[in-house]
């Protein structure tokens, strides 16, 4: 395999995640990642399929996430190189793979991030179709609005990336406005 696809990591991913609040988080972060990928003149299909399979062992495995994933990866054929940035989202949480890359530094950031992002979207009446980085920043401000997500590791990602939080944000906001449907987030309206 040449590189990961979108429909390989599906495929992959089904074998281990079944509960819909995972797969869900899967295609926030794939959303947010092809959006990244598009900033930085990246394949935005590519990083999206890598983004669906970031949590690959974690339905099965949440105390041992990432200690499950490298090995069935290489035997389907997974590239080195996605393996590698799938192992570095969880750089000093689980794992001691240092984000080095633009796509492994976007997919450390993103990981969280967009769990605020979606948390933002549900309060609105129209979910994120309508969702503007202003907004946004208002709830990243309250530290006790999305509070599970982890803002100090975005912040390193950020800083890593050698972006704002601002404009992160608006970069994954936009990414996911792209698949509001399918990420139920549009709304009640």
């Amino acid at each position: 395999m040449e590189k990961l696809t979108m429909e390989k990591a599906k495929e992959l991913n089904a074998t281990m995640v079944t509960e819909d609040h995972l797969l869900l988080h899967a295609a926030n972060v794939s959303a947010a990642m092809e959006a990244m990928a598009a900033h930085f003149g990246a394949d935005p299909e590519h990083w999206a399929a890598v983004g669906w399979l970031h949590d690959y062992d974690y339905e099965r495995f949440p105390d041992e996430h990432l200690a499950h994933t490298e090995d069935d990866l290489r035997k389907a054929g997974v590239p080195e190189e996605d393996i590698r940035a799938i192992l570095s989202h969880g750089y000093s949480i689980c794992t001691d793979v240092e984000p080095k890359t633009e796509l492994e530094k976007s997919l450390f950031t993103v990981d969280e991030l967009t769990g605020i992002v979606q948390a933002a979207a549900r309060m609105r009446p129209a979910g994120i179709t309508d969702l503007e980085i202003k907004s946004f920043m208002k709830k990243w401000k309250d530290k006790k609005f999305a509070a599970k997500c982890n803002r100090e590791l975005i912040l390193r990602g950020c800083e890593m990336l050698g972006m704002d939080i601002r404009d992160v944000a608006e970069i994954v906001i936009e990414g996911m406005k792209a698949h509001a449907e399918e990420l139920h987030l549009t709304g009640s309206v």
